[in-house]
């Protein structure tokens, strides 16, 4: 059986601890409310045997992340910081994200066949 997530383009609904999420990131209030009104489309797109596209479209802003799934690479975060980013899987519908930086944190990405959840800690 394929993972819920192949062939999906979602929007997201919601983001679990999000304001406290971007608090504790030192994110000022501001940009929390845009972020918390920014509700983009997002696609997980398979390109390689352990390689992946992370696709977030809006109409504020587009975003493609590549990653190999196991290998810390370096990103610039929505909000600029620079952290040291891994994923990895922690079943095939659930995608874990920890970024290491000045704060570390971790973003847990759950897939259905109807939607997914996003919850950063």
């Amino acid at each position: 059986m394929a993972p819920a997530w192949e062939g999906k383009k979602y929007k997201l609904i919601s983001s679990e601890n999000f304001d406290e999420y971007m608090k504790a990131l030192g994110v000022g209030i501001v940009f929390r409310k845009m972020g918390a009104a920014w509700k983009p489309f997002f696609e997980l797109i398979k390109t390689g045997e352990n390689t992946y596209l992370i696709r977030s479209t809006s109409s504020v802003k587009n975003v493609d992340l590549p990653f190999t799934v196991g290998l810390e690479f370096d990103e610039t975060t929505s909000d600029n910081r620079k952290v040291k980013t891994t994923f990895t899987f922690e079943n095939e519908n659930k995608l874990v994200q920890v970024q290491k930086g000045d704060v570390d944190s971790e973003i847990i990405r759950e897939f259905t066949e109807t939607g997914f959840v996003a919850t950063p800690n």
